[in-house]
C-alpha cells in the first residue's frame, strides 16, 4: 500500500504525471512520466520528485530512492527502442 501512496503523491504534485513506485523496505525506485519535465535537466526533474517525497525521506521511511523521469515522448521513444 505504501508504494501506491507514494505514486499517488507524485501524481498529485506534478502536473500530468504518471508514477510507478516499486521497491521494498525503505529502498524504492520511481518511474515518473510527465510533460512537466519538458526543457528540465535530469537534475531538476529529480529535485521535483525528491521534493514531493521529502517528508518520507526525512523520516527514514524512504532510505534510498532511484528516479527515472521522462516526458511522454521520451518514454515512448525509449519503449520503441526496446
Amino acid at each position: 500500500m505504501r508504494m501506491d501512496y507514494y505514486s499517488d503523491q507524485i501524481e498529485k504534485a506534478i502536473t500530468g504525471a504518471k508514477a510507478d513506485v516499486t521497491g521494498d523496505g525503505s529502498k524504492f525506485e520511481a518511474l515518473v512520466i510527465s510533460d512537466s519535465f519538458n526543457s528540465l535537466s535530469t537534475l531538476k526533474r529529480h529535485k521535483l520528485v525528491y521534493a514531493v517525497l521529502d517528508e518520507h525521506i526525512k523520516t527514514g521511511a524512504i532510505h534510498a530512492l532511484s528516479i527515472k523521469a521522462f516526458t511522454a515522448d521520451e518514454w515512448r521513444d525509449k519503449q520503441s527502442a526496446s
